[in-house]
């Protein structure tokens, strides 16, 4: 969360075109109802299955970019099933940053706590190993705007 995903994943499947999903957009057109909606009435581990279940799905297709939520790969079957669909980059930017970003979004239901700078802290510490795991390449998105970060990713893909 406000890394990037979003603007980045945009702008390079515009670049490389190829079609945008947005795993989140994708969850919520399922269960026909939003995030912060499915946090409140069924729960996280709800929600952490209709992002497995959305990564089922679109194993039968390809040429798209995919921005994911930043639990996703929390789970190994995600994982996995994310390492069949293409390379995994990961976005990150450090907790000060991210706050910064996202103090202002109203609909980060892990962030509705007394203290999201502090909750930002404790789920990037939680995460970081899991994420650096799964990552074939990371990104710092820190010092980055939208087209630098972009520009890493196409000269790390055309490197492979």
């Amino acid at each position: 969360m406000g890394s990037g995903k979003t603007a980045v994943g945009q702008q390079l499947a515009e670049q490389l075109n190829l079609d945008y999903l947005d795993c989140d957009e994708l969850i919520e057109k399922t269960a026909r109802m939003s995030i912060s909606d499915i946090f409140a009435k069924k729960g996280e581990p709800y929600f952490r299955d209709l992002e497995t279940g959305v990564l089922e799905t679109l194993q039968d297709y390809d040429g798209f970019v995919l921005s994911t939520g930043g639990g996703m790969v929390m789970r190994e079957k995600n994982v996995a099933l994310l390492k069949q669909l293409g390379p995994l980059v990961l976005l990150w930017a450090g907790p000060d940053t991210i706050y910064q970003r996202i103090r202002r979004q109203t609909h980060r239901p892990l962030l509705n706590v007394p203290d999201p700078k502090l909750e930002i802290r404790d789920i990037l510490a939680k995460r970081a190993p899991a994420y650096n795991r799964a990552a074939d390449h990371k990104v710092d998105t820190s010092q980055l705007n939208v087209t630098e970060t972009v520009e890493e990713i196409k000269q790390w893909l055309g490197s492979k």
